[in-house]
């Protein structure tokens, strides 16, 4: 597999072996979900985020748009300068997501225009994610997924569409409360954002660290260095650490090998994620 790297063959193979001689019941995987299981491209063209998807096209409304553009150029440096202290930017981000989210719900946010956004499969899922999400359910491993989208609900729903929506799955991200209309009214808390998204966030949720507290083989995926904060908190025996660096390969593989067990590059597909859970029983 050419856009399959492994960074330490070696020890690759031994926590892998671990893992699978502990097998099913000891095992769970904790997944980003935007560009690690869905796809980074849709028609050659950069898949963006759901909340960018309403911000600039015409979903909402203008006044919505120029607001919610504003935030962003505020916020966004705010969260790529390297001179900030993490927890000063987990209280800028906190403020930048309550803000967002008040913005969102003062202009309209509807179910309706989540529907649009999946049915216009603006989000795809990547090639052989849906297979992976059935090999998990068939042997009853939990399937986490930890995400600090704007507008989580598109999740769900995008696992819904393909009749994914298994009950082993788990999703942690930010979800609206709706009335009978579908009308956005508010936002469940505790509000995930990129520098917060850990499984520390699962002690507030006890039915789902109950689930995997004592799973301790962790299988993680995600696209960004980010994604390696969501085992913080959480004591696991062996870890395998999965990266999708799907553009910007020369720039940032060496970066992606040196905090990654496997990079897998170039938008590539789940084959070789789910050739290793067929090896778990």
């Amino acid at each position: 597999m050419e856009n399959v790297i492994i960074s330490n063959p070696e020890n690759f193979e031994e926590i892998k072996q671990k893992i699978i001689s502990d097998g099913a019941k000891k095992f769970h995987v904790l997944a980003d979900f935007d560009r690690t299981l869905t796809t980074a491209f849709v028609g050659g063209k950069k898949v963006s985020s759901a909340i960018a998807i309403l911000r600039n096209e015409n979903y909402l409304s203008e006044e919505y748009s120029q607001k919610a553009h504003a935030l962003a150029d505020y916020y966004h440096p705010i969260e790529f300068n390297l001179n900030i202290p993490i927890k000063e930017k987990k209280k800028y981000m906190q403020e930048w997501w309550k803000k967002h989210c008040n913005l969102l719900i003062k202009s309209g946010l509807n179910k309706k225009h989540l529907e649009r956004i999946v049915d216009e499969e603006k989000v795809k899922f990547r090639k052989g994610a849906l297979e992976f999400i059935d090999l998990l359910h068939k042997i009853h491993i939990p399937l986490i997924i930890i995400s600090s989208s704007g507008i989580g609900d598109v999740i769900p729903l995008l696992l819904d569409k393909y009749g994914r929506l298994y009950d082993n799955v788990k999703i942690i991200t930010n979800l609206y409360k709706w009335d009978k209309s579908g009308k956005a009214i508010g936002i469940n808390e505790p509000i995930i954002h990129v520098f917060n998204k850990d499984e520390t966030v699962l002690k507030d949720l006890p039915k789902i660290y109950r689930d995997i507290q004592n799973r301790k083989n962790v299988l993680l995926l995600g696209d960004s260095l980010g994604d390696l904060g969501m085992i913080e908190g959480f004591d696991y025996n062996n870890l395998l650490k999965v990266g999708f660096l799907n553009y910007d390969v020369e720039k940032n593989l060496e970066k992606y090998k040196e905090n990654f067990d496997v990079v897998i590059t170039n938008d590539s597909d789940m084959n070789f994620v789910n050739e290793f859970v067929k090896e778990i029983k």
